[in-house]
């Protein structure tokens, strides 16, 4: 077995840059959400263009994740990191001047292809300077919080940003960000040799997986307004099968492949990327749910709804660095994750009681907390497990799919549950119209009847990610010897290791 190289002395301070990178990218998938109402009244922006502030970000972003990924193995990780960084800063510069609709969109699809540089190039950094298996276990405890907390983390600072300064200021926030982890970069991170992979950019990946992924994200996000049997989505969803299709027949024929199989056909690699996309599907449809039942119902302010979400915060670094970090070199992965995703599903069993007079502190406090605390258990031996392992040149392609899961998961998510809301909704006010005293009430108990009702399947879905989490991961505590570079799991080359156990 190789010897692996010798850890980086500055690889502590090196994780603070890569973690302020990671913030400023989950954080915009959800700062820009709070200030969409006041951005589209600034820009006059259409109803019908309105979701696309949200959309072009994420077709962006989750399409071009694994080309990113794959970038950061073949040109280097440092490299790909820095010029992710600079480009998101330039990005978010002309979303915040933006002077009309179409130069806002651009500017958030831009965000969406520099943030699918950098997200993958972040945690492959990580899963390369830190092998020792104590220390792999804190670094990802720290980033596994941050990746998990982050979007909360939006919800407060886009609230505070809106209702005290302007909607401009959610992107160019980033600004800073972006400069400090880039100067951070340059000084601190040295990427080690062994990691690069030379090899030839397998360009027919690139299109098919862009494509479809795109395609994917597309056909959930017209499904939400246009319904699920419209032709227009069924003939996106067949296209998105097509061509992920044919671009896993490409991947097993090529020599250097966009995404070798031998990284999701893993059974542990492959448990935690399904696993975690359902687990992120349940999330992202809770936090749209109870920022409007917040801000609607409730009536609390934009700042009010962004603190409403810290206890949830609070347990997901609880949950990550006391938790996860403490125990993932002593127990098996499936044992953090299975449980964890249990946990966050009977915090979101405690929201589906949600009601037009509920107490915050009765009932929504303990649901976020039992959310955060089970989410941030899971999330970090998720992390740390998908690229645990992997062979160095993979590391990147390895964790632009934990990105992709996600991504994909939060699209699906927004739109599935949206979708099943919305038709409760309907259903309620049609059976309950002809006895309605009042109909502002009938519209805010319909409106809360749609959200609990989604929330319910958020249940469902987090209790198959646990079931998933137990059932595929089998591998053993993540302690003992560094994951050794060109090794898997027991030593055995990666290559030999990856047998086609997952099915999909």
């Amino acid at each position: 077995m190789p010897v692996a190289s010798k850890p980086d002395p500055l690889r502590w301070k090196a994780l603070i840059f890569i973690a302020l990178a990671q913030l400023m990218v989950v954080l915009d998938a959800t700062i820009v959400n709070i200030a969409l109402p006041s951005a589209q009244a600034d820009l006059g922006i259409s109803d019908g263009n309105r979701q696309w502030v949200i959309t072009a970000y994420a077709l962006a972003f989750g399409g071009l994740l694994l080309f990113g990924g794959r970038l950061a193995d073949l040109w280097g990780r440092k490299r790909t990191f820095i010029v992710g960084l600079t480009g998101f800063a330039v990005a978010s510069a002309l979303g915040g001047a933006a002077i009309n609709t179409g130069m806002l969109l651009g500017a958030r699809a831009l965000q969406g292809v520099f943030g699918a540089l950098l997200a993958p190039a972040a945690l492959s950094l990580l899963a390369v300077m830190f092998t020792e298996a104590k220390e792999r276990a804190k670094a990802f405890g720290i980033f596994g919080a941050i990746a998990g907390g982050g979007g909360a983390i939006g919800l407060i600072l886009g609230g505070v940003l809106t209702e005290y300064l302007d909607w401009r200021w959610t992107f160019f926030v980033n600004i800073p960000f972006a400069i400090v982890a880039a100067i951070g970069a340059i000084a601190v991170i040295h990427e080690p040799a062994e990691g690069r992979n030379p090899s030839k950019l397998d360009v027919p990946g690139v299109i098919l997986a862009t494509l479809g992924l795109v395609s994917l994200v597309y056909a959930f996000t017209r499904a939400e307004g246009d319904g699920w049997l419209a032709n227009t989505t069924v003939g996106l969803f067949i296209t998105a099968v097509v061509l992920l299709g044919a671009f896993v027949f490409v991947e097993s024929k090529v020599k250097a492949p966009l995404l070798p199989l031998r990284v999701i056909l893993d059974r542990n690699r492959g448990g935690v990327y399904l696993s975690l996309g359902l687990a992120v599907i349940g999330m992202f449809g809770l936090f749209l749910f109870l920022t409007y039942y917040m801000q609607i119902v409730k009536g609390y302010t934009p700042v009010v709804t962004g603190l409403a979400f810290l206890p949830m915060i609070v347990g997901m670094i609880t949950g990550s660095t006391q938790i996860g970090a403490r125990l993932m070199t002593r127990v098996a992965p499936r044992l953090l994750m299975g449980p964890g995703f249990l946990l966050a599903a009977v915090g979101m069993l405690i929201l589906t009681q949600i009601d037009l007079d509920t107490s915050y502190a009765g009932l929504i406090l303990p649901g976020l907390l039992l959310m955060g605390l089970g989410m941030g258990t899971a999330f970090m031996p998720a992390m740390s497990l998908a690229t645990h392992g992997v062979q160095p040149r993979d590391a990147g392609v390895a964790s632009a799919m934990v990105n992709t899961s996600q991504q994909v998961g939060g699209a699906i998510g927004t739109a599935l549950l949206n979708t099943i809301a919305a038709s409760a909704t309907t259903a309620y006010v049609a059976s309950h119209a002809a006895g309605a005293k009042s109909l502002g009430a009938l519209k805010l108990q319909s409106m809360v009847h749609g959200y609990s009702t989604a929330i319910w399947w958020a249940v469902a879905i987090l209790a198959v990610a646990s079931l998933i989490a137990f059932t595929f991961i089998n591998t053993g505590h993540q302690g003992g010897d560094p994951a050794a570079a060109g090794s898997d799991q027991d030593g055995e080359p990666a290559d030999e290791l990856a047998v086609p156990v997952m099915a999909h």
